[in-house]
């Protein structure tokens, strides 16, 4: 078996690049190692991962392109044939869409496209995609479940994720894709984005800066750590969706469906709020940080938790790892990768 796993130099795409290569599966990676952030860092993540492959023997390969260019990526179905598929390629961030909307819908909708008419014509067994807690928009009703209509999106960011779904089951139902989206809640841990709370609190304190904190700190995240995102991710790869038997068009249930496609939130299941995740941050650190409140930011949302119940069910796994824990993982790896 190989496995194309796009956005292999990106945070998650490399966790879980070097977790099927400890386990022996053979690895395309896909990324553009574009500068939406550092791409040293994302080159380091590269250098790391052909490390781990040359200790295990396991083939690894990177091609660099953009998915949004059709004829690499078809190439790239064509000359590795890859069994399954991960992608995690695209644009990131909510405040960034609002900059720039463009390139997420070049990324994520056009290159998305893209990924689909590959699995379509390479008899693909199973697309896994990333889709986001993000898609649940303006709902209110917490823990958000995959059973919820996610209809009111606010930001393109989330549009163009629920757009990734709406597209996947699409060609689940026309051409039998096997296919399972990720709803994944605030990803944190080692190798992390820079754009994320966590990396920019760090930096920000270390340095002894103020930290911006929205919403007056009245912010509440269901923070999931990045092992639980991998182990989550490669049990739902092992196992490819599939129709619900039971499904009901007359009262159609939106986790589910006819097709072999489907829904998971991927989040810990225990929302917290942001300043016990700040005080987690100093706490590691041994540094009081210097807070600087300010509103809302367009596009956010106050509040995420997740129902990984489904999640559960499907793979007899649930994410489990305390705040406080992940965090000091973090800290540790920041000060070693950077010296500090």
């Amino acid at each position: 078996m190989t496995v194309l796993v796009t956005g292999a130099a990106g945070f998650i795409g490399f966790h879980l690049s070097t977790r099927l290569l400890q386990r022996g599966t053979p690895i395309v990676g896909y990324d553009n190692l574009n500068p939406y952030y550092d791409p040293a860092l994302k080159r380091a993540r590269v250098a790391q991962l052909e490390v781990t492959a040359a200790q295990t023997g396991t083939p690894f390969t990177l091609i660099e392109g953009d998915l949004e260019d059709c004829q690499t990526v078809a190439n790239t179905f064509a000359r590795h044939e890859p069994t399954k598929v991960v992608n995690l390629a695209a644009q990131a961030g909510v405040r960034y869409s609002i900059e720039n909307p463009a390139a997420y819908i070049q990324s994520n909708l056009v290159g998305f496209g893209h990924i689909l008419e590959g699995c379509r014509h390479h008899g693909v067994e199973h697309l896994v995609y990333a889709s986001s807690s993000s898609v649940y928009g303006g709902n209110t009703n917490l823990p958000f479940s995959e059973h919820q209509a996610v209809n009111h999106p606010v930001s393109l960011y989330a549009a163009s994720k629920k757009a990734n779904e709406l597209m996947a089951h699409t060609y689940s139902h026309l051409y039998g894709l096997p296919a399972t989206g990720l709803r994944f809640f605030t990803v944190y841990g080692p190798w992390g984005r820079p754009d994320m709370a966590l990396f920019l609190f760090t930096r920000a304190i270390l340095a002894g800066e103020p930290i911006q904190i929205f919403n007056q700190g009245q912010m509440v995240r269901d923070f999931t750590y990045v092992d639980d995102i991998i182990e989550s991710l490669v049990r739902v790869l092992d196992q490819p969706a599939t129709g619900d038997p039971a499904f009901d068009p007359q009262n159609p249930d939106p986790a589910t469906s006819w097709a072999p496609h489907r829904v998971f939130n991927i989040g810990n299941s225990n929302p917290t709020p942001l300043m016990d995740y700040i005080a987690a941050i100093e706490a590691a650190l041994g540094i009081t940080a210097q807070k600087e409140f300010l509103p809302m930011q367009p596009g956010d949302v106050p509040a995420t938790a997740a129902d990984t119940s489904a999640l559960e069910a499907w793979t007899g796994f649930r994410p489990n790892t305390p705040v406080q824990e992940g965090v000091a993982r973090f800290i540790h790896w920041y000060r070693q990768f950077y010296g500090v």
